[in-house]
């Protein structure tokens, strides 16, 4: 087996994938807009072949790199883990006559109109929506859903350029933002109200061989919008549990209805006073570092799994639910540059053993703005074998340890 990733030098966790790849046993190949020194002296040295690429989203450029690793030895799978890498991918997959997820998966894991209209034609509840071409299109779609309403670009990852708009006066000054009269085509959806979670998995040949359940703590736009908010991402140890059952059983019909085949997925769901609703998918794994604490909570290699399962299409690991983890973001009090924390070595004292690891960028660094994600500035993660004891020392360090900034 021959195997080439799209991309291990950037961002850094793909590292990860490369790891998990050469522990396989596989031959592997990279492909990568940096050179081969970005890469660490074990991952360069295990690396059967290495290509330098202008651009991983230049189709033309990376089937030609491909060809070039098929000169010694024919690529058997070509993979990549990143959003905007997965259609260039498939593309040069189809025109090499290369196995794995197919464009049209790509695309409606990509286009959310197509997605849910996929997802709806296979039974799946999910949120009213509409591709938007023309202003008209929104104005028509506010007038049969009614407000509140979301607006996202089309291929916009988690929260990334998405609007909630409340009346017609917002709804336009949106639809300016996002350039629609000059051509920019968008989604707008029904605003759901409830718990918003995601479900992720890996999937082997069409079926779900592992997954997780995370929660948000609060919504995602409400956390990318509101400062003092120190918000969390929990996946829990209690999957397992019945209450549990639907959300297992949606995703599996999703992976169907996508055709998604040996691929990880992450998938967003709302559950409220309409129900278990279905957001949208991914066809890779999610990002901030999620894996990381898969891994953690479930005392396994998330990484040699996903691995296992493109080059074997098995997977010998099992999940030992016996912890839950989480991330608190920790936001500066202000934008400028951080001065100084407080609360940290209380919480050190406190909470150490429980501490996974944590990220307090020193004084004088420039913060990122709210909106740029739950890594942006500093933040910490935690295990602990019970979901509620974990959510409760959360909410502590969420209010007690400060970012100063001026």
């Amino acid at each position: 087996m021959h195997v080439a990733f799209v991309e291990p030098c950037f961002p850094n966790n793909q590292r990860e994938f490369l790891r998990g790849l050469l522990s396989t046993g596989a031959r592997v190949s990279a492909i990568s807009e940096r050179p081969i020194e970005a890469l660490p002296r074990d991952l360069r040295e295990g690396l059967f072949q290495f290509e330098r690429v202008r651009s991983v989203v230049d189709e033309h450029a990376m089937a030609e790199a491909v060809k070039r690793l098929s000169q010694r030895v024919q690529v058997d799978r070509l993979e990549a883990t990143v959003e905007a890498h997965v259609m260039a991918a498939a593309h040069v997959r189809e025109g090499l006559g290369i196995q794995g997820t197919t464009s049209k998966t790509a695309w409606l894991c990509r286009d959310k109109p197509e997605m849910k209209a996929a997802a709806r034609a296979a039974g799946i509840a999910c949120a009213a929506s509409a591709r938007v071409t023309a202003i008209a299109d929104a104005e028509a779609f506010s007038k049969d859903t009614g407000y509140p309403l979301i607006l996202k670009p089309l291929d916009g990852a988690g929260a990334a350029g998405t609007h909630k708009v409340e009346n017609d006066e917002q709804l336009h000054q949106v639809l300016g933002e996002l350039q629609v009269a000059q051509g920019r085509e968008v989604a707008i959806e029904e605003f759901l109200t409830g718990h918003e979670g995601f479900y992720d998995t890996l999937a082997v040949a069409g079926r779900v061989v592992l997954d997780f359940a995370c929660h948000y703590y609060p919504n995602v736009l409400e956390a990318m919008r509101t400062r003092w908010i120190s918000p969390q991402i929990v996946v829990t140890n209690r999957i397992d549990d019945e209450d549990y059952n639907d959300l297992r059983t949606m995703g599996q019909e999703v992976i169907d209805a996508l055709g998604i085949w040996t691929s990880p997925t992450h998938m967003e769901w709302f559950a409220g006073d309409k129900g278990l609703k279905f957001s949208e998918i991914g066809c890779r794994p999610p990002g901030v570092g999620v894996w990381d604490l898969y891994c953690a909570a479930n005392e396994f290699d998330l990484f040699a799994a996903w691995a296992h399962a493109i080059v074997h299409e098995d997977v010998p690991f099992k999940a030992s639910r016996k912890y839950s983890a989480g991330m608190v973001a920790l936001r500066p009090d202000q934008d400028g540059a951080i001065t100084h924390y407080e609360g940290v070595e209380e919480m050190r004292e406190q909470f150490g053993e429980h501490i996974l690891d944590m990220h307090m960028p020193p004084a004088g660094t420039p913060t990122q703005g709210i909106e740029g994600g739950y890594m942006a500035n500093a933040y910490v993660r935690l295990k602990h074998t019970d979901y509620d004891a974990l959510r409760n020392i959360m909410n502590t360090i969420g209010e007690t340890v400060k970012v100063k900034a001026r």
